[in-house]
């Protein structure tokens, strides 16, 4: 029997200053080890005066469940939710909260941190759990593809197999940037597949192939790799990227320029904003690996995916260093 849906609250405004936090943790996510985050939080909460609970979950697989432990508790104390960990992290925690009403925080600890730095939340713990304390709340927009929330990005195709192959790289040669760029070079070496969609986009049918899609919510991250569409974030819309048919040595001249900043003019490039978009795979495929802020979830076809009628109540620090955006 499947258990049913929470009702959807009316997302809270305004903070009191002394609502519990009850904190997720992700001991796989970051640098340090989870004993010494742990510490650094209980140490700061406690200076602070703050009620709270830590929760540190050692098995990624378990977080999901940690994540609606949390929520119920925040739901029933009238507190806020926490997530510390990478944007797999927050992803999960965010898929518990959303819609219960609660305030959400983050405590960034991942490689790229794309959510975070969006707001200048401090990737360093003892400075994100600061600014925590000193925030206020925004109303954030999320994506949804079918019933499942994304923060920064949602593609299928060829980039779920490239973070596939990143996370195999990071186990054996650690996490950083250049590891992650490695290791999409090695699999590019792989001619990908190509896929024929169908897609629904504002009432109009078009066919596109492609070797991927990826839907993006993030600003940042579309900045950085240099697609132009990054004003339709702000217009309430999501941001669809293609790549045509192109050879092997295309796709890795596209990844280079998307190192350096420049992909959204390359003319085997497609990206248009939109509100709602149902993809549908050509052929017998009933089920698709999907990517959801680097965490990959087997979905069924169609793929809808749109902007979610509830924003998040994310809590923003105050007072921003522009260096945590960088």
């Amino acid at each position: 029997m499947s258990t049913p849906n929470p009702p959807v609250c009316r997302p809270v405004t305004e903070l009191t200053g002394n609502e519990a936090l009850f904190i997720v943790l992700n001991a796989g996510s970051g640098r340090n080890s989870a004993n010494e985050k742990r510490d650094t939080i209980t140490r700061l909460l406690t200076q602070a005066g703050r009620r709270f609970e830590i929760d540190v979950v050692e098995d990624p697989r378990n977080l999901p469940e940690a994540a609606r432990r949390a929520t119920d508790r925040a739901v029933r104390e009238r507190g806020v939710v926490v997530a510390a960990g990478g944007d797999g992290t927050l992803n999960a925690v965010t898929q518990a909260v959303i819609g219960r009403g609660v305030a959400f925080a983050i405590l960034p600890q991942g490689t790229f941190n794309y959510f975070g730095r969006t707001f200048g939340i401090p990737s360093d713990i003892e400075r994100a759990v600061r600014a925590m304390l000193d925030a206020r709340i925004e109303p954030v927009q999320i994506g949804m593809v079918n019933d499942h929330a994304f923060l920064v990005n949602a593609s299928m195709g060829l980039y779920p197999t490239l973070l596939e192959d990143r996370e195999a790289y990071k186990k054996r040669y650690g996490r950083s940037r250049m590891v992650a760029l490695w290791s999409g070079l090695v699999t590019l070496m792989r001619r990908p597949p190509q896929w024929k969609l169908d897609l629904d986009l504002h009432g109009k049918r078009q066919t596109l192939r492609t070797p991927t899609l990826v839907v993006g919510n993030n600003a940042l991250q579309l900045e950085q790799i240099g697609i132009d569409n990054v004003d339709k974030l702000e217009r309430g819309q999501l941001v669809a990227m293609s790549v045509r048919p192109v050879s092997t040595l295309t796709l890795y001249w596209l990844l280079l320029r998307g190192a350096f900043s420049s992909l959204g003019k390359a003319e085997d490039v497609i990206s248009f904003g939109f509100e709602r978009l149902e993809v549908k795979p050509q052929g017998r495929r009933r089920h698709i690996k999907v990517a959801m802020d680097g965490e990959i979830v087997r979905m069924s076809t169609p793929l809808v995916f749109k902007v979610s009628e509830t924003p998040l109540p994310l809590l923003v620090p105050r007072n921003v260093d522009p260096a945590d955006r960088a």
